[in-house]
Parts: C-alpha cells; structure tokens; sequence
C-alpha cells in the first residue's frame, strides 16, 4: 500500500486520449488520461464512467446538451447514455476516471482512438 502521486503520474506520459491504469479496486479501475480536442461519440451499455478533471476544463457532449467540468469537479455519465467528451481552444485536460474492468474504452464504437489495453504506471 503505497500513495499514489496523480501530478507525477501525469508527468510520466504526454499521449492524449489513451488512459493509463494506476490502480485497482475490486473490480473497478482507476485510470488517468490526457485529453485534447474531440473524442469519438460512444455509450457503455453496462457500465457507468466516473470523470474528475484534475486540470482545465472538460466539455462531455450529449445528445441534448453540453455538461461543463472544471478542475476539481466530477461527472457521471450513466450506462447507455451516449456521449463525446473534448475540450476546446488545444488545451489539454488531465482526468481521473473510474470505471469497471470491463469497460471498453470506446464503449459500443470501434475507432482509431479505440484501446483494448491500457499501459500501468
């Protein structure tokens, strides 16, 4: 059992959009990520996805409207609801998400962006 540093987690990669795994528990997983621009509109069908902005602000586009999340924030984003998270004017925002094992990072889409597994720092 050791603590973990989430600004020198961050600092150990610099690649947008591909989470990186920092941590298990039971069968959940904690997950940094960078991200930069527009992702790719996708839902999870069985699972619901956990969002804190560590830095900057988050855009999470849905169907009916834009959720804004500033630093220090977090968002849920509820099983089957689709959703295409960015940021905008290049800057690059740095996440905590928590999600299941099973999540699949693009959830029903397959996409260039789409990881199958993700680096462990």
């Amino acid at each position: 059992m050791n603590t973990i540093n989430l600004t020198n987690k961050h600092a150990e990669f610099h690649k947008t959009w591909l989470p990186h795994q920092i941590a298990v528990v039971d069968d959940m997983q904690v997950l940094l990520a960078k991200m930069q621009g527009e992702f790719v509109w996708h839902a999870h069908e069985d699972e619901d996805e956990l969002f804190q902005v560590l830095k900057g602000t988050l855009y999470i586009k849905f169907r009916d409207r834009t959720a804004v999340v500033k630093e220090g924030e977090i968002i849920v984003v509820p099983k089957g609801v689709e959703h295409c998270p960015m940021t905008k004017n290049e800057e690059v925002v740095h996440l905590l998400l928590f999600e299941k094992l099973s999540t699949a990072h693009t959830g029903n889409v397959t996409h260039e962006l789409t990881q199958t597994v993700y680096p462990k720092i």
